[in-house]
């Protein structure tokens, strides 16, 4: 089983300001902000040249360029100088909430129980095994503690356990560019094999002799992965084998193991695209046999199960169906259907078990689990009981059991692990997480609404607040959307949110197209040249809290981070005047000048998700959004932008450039802030309370912004 550890983090937990009424005269008259050098340069395409003032940004190591990042830090903490004392205010109540001292859920899985812990004061996480129960001795496998004491940034990409238990691979970043680097550690000795795997995507797979390892590299220019190498252990990495490379750069490259432990899984992957290839575990120098050649608009994905492999596919069906083939013909003659296709429901994701059968559903735009008994077909879904919410498969690592780890969260209730029985129906909790400081679930509110888009689309809303919330205007909105790749922003619960909800805010989840909330075309209807449905969705939703009184436009403030950013960047240049204040974080503002250069990361396999702008079609609808290029003479919001130097997936260097065009071209006084981190990269600062120091950060701004200084 894969334990790969991290993930895309997809709208990051950054909040906007401004500083109209709040500032001082002395902080307004005092401090100018930085003037980024002017240095034209015509970026010429097939379909038009345009100039780009500000593109000498993007050299790193030129120590213009940092001093010119440096200079936006010290004016960034020059505006915040009035609220310093409630920053670290807001940073202690964040931290107070958090339970310092804390173990995640075991789950068992080739003889041991797994679990993650926190230490007292400790920033990483220590991962954890205990043999045979779970009141057995310790086997510490992990100190993220150690591994990063004096490290500006660390993170552990995932682990894995030989099936022999007596070896782990695991891998590590110490730069914050998702190049993870591979060792290998004797379990009984505690030693490490001298072998160093650099640049890797971070995960390991076993076969299962104990000694040969699967691995993807990563291209380190555009840091897409494309190369699976065979490892043995203990010997020269330079003597790797190259086991598939792929030439397509419109895909990645993933590797896995399915849940029976018999195969290994070559995956690779595009936006609209997918292939996969296979071996036996037990075979690891055998040829990859390919289960289905990729084919376009078909999107699978398998695992394993007795006989048969099982396949999630969209082929004819928008919202994916199930089938079923025998692990000796994958042709899709061979497939039967064992779950059809339905157009309200949309098949996210499925779980094998012995006995049963459990599908990940979303419908309405929620998650559903629904349980499958193989012998009868007799079937039944989960009940929640709150109108909006997110529940999912967890950890579950065996077959023979009747038993269904899974998860649960909302906007009011902590993240929390259940064991669910699927003979008897039953369930119990496990674990909810800790929440210090006096936190009642029942003293905030959730509801569901629905905003009409300018074409008549209802766009859902996942609203939540602390009970007495008056809906008359006068009270603050923090409104929140991601509206990308098709990732669904489910309504979770945020401890460090409460700081806003305890100080009169409501927040708001908008869950706009190019997400896939309501299935696969609410993503169509967001995407490519449908792209500007989820700004338009954005907006008609801030005009929806503003005509019923949830807030008014002098109290309203969005966020959105990432392609999140792209949204954010789109609505200022739209409708600025709905808007307090926008917080833009780590935010892909240039989207042409990005998309036309293919040696910028993850720039092709993006193809499919904004167009090509070497197509005119593409080239035009891209360039009359693009937030950078759309720039204008109007008054803006307040702004915070961030970004981290190191960012992999959104570089630095487009957050710098848009903020520097926004001081030349924008005719109001409000506070635009530019800040970078210069030791992190796309999620932000490492760490569990480092990364608290941003939040606090964050809120403090968005508080002086409503005049609030203690």
């Amino acid at each position: 089983m894969n334990k790969q550890l991290h993930s895309l983090l997809v709208g990051l937990c950054t909040l906007t300001i401004g500083l109209a009424e709040a500032q001082t005269p002395a902080t307004t008259g005092a401090v100018k902000p930085p003037v980024a050098t002017i240095k034209p340069k015509q970026l010429v395409s097939p379909f038009g040249t345009r100039t780009d003032n500000y593109y000498w940004l993007n050299e790193r190591e030129n120590p213009e360029v940092l001093g010119y990042l440096n200079a936006e830090n010290t004016y960034f903490e020059q505006q915040m100088a009035s609220v310093k004392g409630l920053q670290e205010k807001l940073f202690q109540e964040v931290k107070g909430r958090i339970k310092e001292q804390d173990e995640s859920v075991p789950y068992r899985d080739n003889g041991y129980y797994y679990y993650t812990r926190f230490e007292k004061g400790g920033e990483y996480p220590i991962y954890c095994r205990k043999k045979g129960s779970v009141s057995a001795p310790e086997e510490v496998l992990l100190d993220g503690n150690t591994m990063g004491k004096g490290r500006s940034y660390f993170q552990i990409g995932g682990y894995e356990v030989s099936d022999d238990n007596q070896v782990l691979a695991y891998s590590a970043d110490t730069v914050s560019r998702r190049l993870y680097t591979l060792r290998f550690r004797d379990l009984k000795t505690g030693k490490l094999y001298p072998e160093k795997i650099a640049n890797t995507s971070g995960n390991a797979v076993w076969a299962t002799d104990n000694k040969t390892v699967f691995y993807t590299k990563k291209d380190v220019t555009t840091l897409l992965p494309y190369q699976v190498y065979r490892h043995q252990l203990g010997t020269d990495p330079k003597q790797d084998a190259l086991v598939y490379e792929e030439k397509d750069n419109t895909f990645g490259t993933y590797i896995g193991r399915s849940k029976s432990k018999k195969y290994i899984f070559v995956q690779m992957g595009s936006t609209m695209s997918s292939e996969t290839r296979f071996l036996e575990a037990a075979k690891p120098t055998a040829a990859l046999q390919v289960f289905l050649p990729r084919e376009a608009d078909h999107l699978y994905d398998i695992e394993h199960f007795g006989n048969d492999f099982y396949v999630r596919s969209n082929a004819g069906a928008p919202n994916y169906r199930l089938l079923k083939t025998p692990v000796t013909n994958t042709a899709k003659t061979a497939w039967q259907e064992v779950i059809a296709h339905r157009p309200n429901v949309f098949l996210e994701n499925m779980e094998l078990f012995k006995d049963y059968l459990v599908l990940g559903e979303r419908k309405e735009g929620l998650l559903q689990l629904r349980v499958i008994r193989w012998k009868d077909k007799q079937e039944h879904y989960l009940n929640f009981g709150e109108p909006t919410y997110t529940a999912g498969v967890s950890v579950n690592p065996e077959f023979d059991t009747p038993v269904l780890r899974y998860s649960y969260t909302s906007l009011t209730t902590p993240a929390s692990t259940y064991d669910y029985d699927m003979a008897t129906r039953s369930k119990k909790l496990l674990k909810e997480q800790a929440v210090l400081g006096g936190f009642k679930k029942e003293d905030y509110v959730t509801e569901r609404a629905y905003a009409t888009a300018t074409d008549g689309t209802k766009i859902p809303l996942s609203i939540v607040y602390k009970k007495g919330f008056k809906k008359d205007g006068t009270a603050p909105v923090l409104q929140y959307a991601y509206g990308s790749y098709g990732n669904s922003t489910n309504a979770t619960f945020s401890a460090a949110r409460l700081s806003l909800l305890d100080r009169g805010f409501a927040y708001v989840i908008c869950h706009i197209r190019g997400g896939q909330e309501l299935g696969r075309q609410w993503y169509e209807n967001g995407k490519k040249l449908n792209k500007k449905n989820t700004f338009t969705d954005f907006t008609d939703c801030s005009k929806y809290l503003i005509d019923q009184k949830f807030t008014s436009a002098d109290k309203l403030f969005a966020q959105g981070g990432s392609a999140g950013g792209l949204l954010m960047g789109a609505v200022v240049n739209m409708h600025p005047e709905y808007y307090k204040g926008v917080v833009a974080a780590v935010p892909f503002v240039d989207v042409v000048t990005t998309m036309l250069d293919a040696s910028i990361p993850l720039t092709t396999g993006e193809y499919d998700e904004w167009g090509n702008p070497n197509k005119k079609e593409f080239y035009d609808y891209m360039l009359s959004y693009s937030p950078y290029d759309q720039v204008k003479a109007q008054a803006y919001p307040n702004m915070l932008v961030t970004t981290g130097l190191h960012d992999s997936q959104v570089q630095y260097f487009e957050p710098a450039k848009w903020v520097a065009k926004l001081r030349t071209m924008k005719t109001d006084n409000n506070l635009l802030l530019l800040h970078t981190d210069m030791a992190a990269g796309h999620g932000g600062a490492s760490g569990r309370f480092k990364s608290i120091n941003d939040v606090a950060r964050q809120y403090a701004f968005i508080l002086m912004l409503l005049g609030m200084k203690a």
